[in-house]
């Protein structure tokens, strides 16, 4: 049976590996090993956090409506729910950026809400 070198293989998993690995420190971008356990650990993080940036986004949104809430005078929690009875279908995000960029526009969605729940 003739014999079968793979080096040519190995080879070119190492060089991949070490390219993903190109500017973190030391032995981490130079030694196979400690660059493999690195660029499978950044791997790793960065599927987790993106996971995470959305949970922080959609938290960053929540307190910008509700700092613009308390400035109107009615809690995050009952604005909510008022948007909710209403259906009115704006999401965090959008509300947010109201609130940031046009707070009298933002005040005026408080109000029609208030009117509107005070009427029912």
């Amino acid at each position: 049976m003739p014999r079968v070198k793979r080096g040519i293989l190995t080879k070119k998993r190492h060089k991949r590996v070490l390219k993903a690995a190109k500017g973190y420190y030391g032995a981490r971008s130079r030694l196979f090993k400690s660059a493999h356990e690195a660029v499978n650990k950044a791997l790793n993080y960065a599927y987790r956090d993106r996971k995470v940036k959305k949970r922080q986004f959609r938290g960053m949104w929540i307190v910008r409506i509700n700092a613009a809430c308390r400035e109107n005078g009615i809690s995050y929690s009952r604005f909510i729910d008022l948007l909710n009875k209403k259906e009115i279908g704006l999401n965090r995000k959008v509300l947010s950026e109201i609130a940031i960029s046009d707070p009298a526009a933002f005040s005026g969605i408080v109000r029609d809400i208030l009117k509107a729940s005070a009427s029912v």
